[in-house]
């Protein structure tokens, strides 16, 4: 077993940092983590040709992907498994090939096993593009294994 950051803020970045790692989908789309505190995470990813739809814009499911990923960690940054148990996406103006996409999640509400996350997408031109809520639901298991599992 590692020893694991004592920092929160350190935490939440290792928490991160191993979560992208292992996160196939996130990386084949180009998403990159910029930063991860302790209930919040901004990342971003730029939209390429294979990301758009039959309109020519990105396609939903790519917003929330970017979307999702972010919620994951953020909800995930205190070193507690946690998975969504549900999600939505309002989709408020097109996102165009070759636009900046940068999601932010915020915490709401965070319970002993359950939380309630919010994310913002917004392009270069920090012009609001999709709104996504997630509910968390924390199982067992942590992100970076430590000698004891009882802190979780």
């Amino acid at each position: 077993m590692t020893e694991r950051p004592t920092e929160p803020v350190q935490l939440a970045r290792a928490c991160s940092t191993a979560m992208h790692a292992n996160d196939d989908a996130a990386r084949m789309l180009g998403i990159e983590v910029l930063d991860t505190e302790p209930g919040r995470a901004r990342l971003a990813m730029t939209v390429e040709q294979r990301m758009t739809n039959g309109h020519d814009i990105c396609h939903g499911g790519m917003l929330f992907t970017l979307a999702d990923t972010a919620f994951a960690h953020a909800c995930n940054s205190y070193n507690r498994i946690t998975i969504a148990a549900a999600a939505q996406i309002q989709f408020l103006a097109p996102a165009r090939l070759g636009d900046r996409l940068t999601a932010t999640a915020f915490e709401r509400s965070r319970g002993r096993r359950t939380g309630v996350y919010d994310v913002e997408i917004h392009n270069q031109n920090d012009e609001l593009i999709a709104l996504f809520r997630g509910n968390a639901h924390q199982i067992r298991g942590q992100i970076i294994p430590t000698e004891s599992e009882d802190d979780t």
